[in-house]
Formats: C-alpha cells, sequence, structure tokens
C-alpha cells in the first residue's frame, strides 16, 4: 500500500512539473489565448538598419508593450527595412509626427521597437507608415569606431 501511495504522488508531481514547463513556454514564446489582442491595427515604419530586431518583438510606448512585430522586409526602391506593427486597438493616440526607434532591453537583451508619440493633431491609421525612425545601434561598429579612433590617436 506504501508503494502506491508514493507513485501516485510522484505521479502527480511529474503532471504538475509538466503543466508548468507548459506553461512557462506559452509565456516566453509570447503566444496568448487573449482574444482581446487580435483587435489590432496594422502600421509600418523605415529603418536604415534593423540589426537584431526579428518578428514577435515588442512593440512599447514608455516601456509598456502596445503590439508586436508582424514582418521585417526590404523595401527594393528606398533599400530601408520595412518594420511591419500590429498595434492594440485601444492605442489610437499615435500621432502622424509619432518616432520609432530599435532599442536593446539591457546591454545583450532583445531588440524591439519603442515608439514616441508626437504633438500632430492628425492620428496614425491602419496602413500609415512611420518615417521618422532611428535606427538599431550595432554593438559591433560602435566597437570598431571606438578601436579605430583609440588607433589614430597613438
Amino acid at each position: 500500500m506504501y508503494s502506491r501511495s508514493m507513485e501516485i504522488l510522484v505521479g502527480a508531481f511529474m503532471l504538475l512539473g509538466i503543466a508548468a514547463l507548459a506553461f512557462l513556454a506559452i509565456q516566453v514564446s509570447g503566444l496568448s489565448l487573449n482574444p482581446s489582442n487580435r483587435d489590432t491595427y496594422q502600421i509600418s515604419a523605415t529603418f536604415t538598419n534593423v540589426a537584431g530586431l526579428t518578428t514577435r518583438a515588442k512593440v512599447s510606448i514608455a516601456g509598456v508593450t502596445v503590439g508586436q512585430v508582424t514582418a521585417i522586409h526590404l523595401d527594393p526602391m528606398s533599400v530601408r527595412a520595412v518594420v511591419d506593427m500590429s498595434i492594440q486597438k485601444q492605442v489610437d493616440y499615435l500621432t502622424t509626427d509619432s518616432i520609432a526607434a530599435i532599442k536593446t532591453a539591457g546591454v545583450l537583451g532583445d531588440q524591439y521597437v519603442s515608439i514616441s508619440v508626437g504633438g500632430a493633431p492628425e492620428m496614425l491609421q491602419n496602413g500609415d507608415v512611420i518615417t521618422d525612425t532611428q535606427s538599431a545601434l550595432v554593438l559591433e561598429d560602435l566597437v570598431g569606431k571606438i578601436i579605430t579612433t583609440l588607433g589614430t590617436n597613438n
């Protein structure tokens, strides 16, 4: 009888562990079962460099996540990267002079798009493009410039 109850206890513990791992996997992947996240509109932004930015990266305003990157592609005419974003419908106050910047979460963290809201009276609509952007800071380029600068000073 003792071994039977111990087996049931171990089995329950294993099921609880598997459920916890599944929950963590869903949270880390960014998937959501919440239907309110499906009420979105699409905007785009053009950047000269999107180094490290990936699809499903977060889009934030003042540190609050308001959407995610849905696609990244190259515009053959301007040879600039176009970042398509899905923004929550309740965020209807993005103005036409808003600024989109690619930021890094921490020193070596993930890249994300940060939007600074402007002061224009016109609001961005579904399909509009943010043209005032700040591209990603590429750490390798920065280190290369520092090394070059130090080399010329000697």
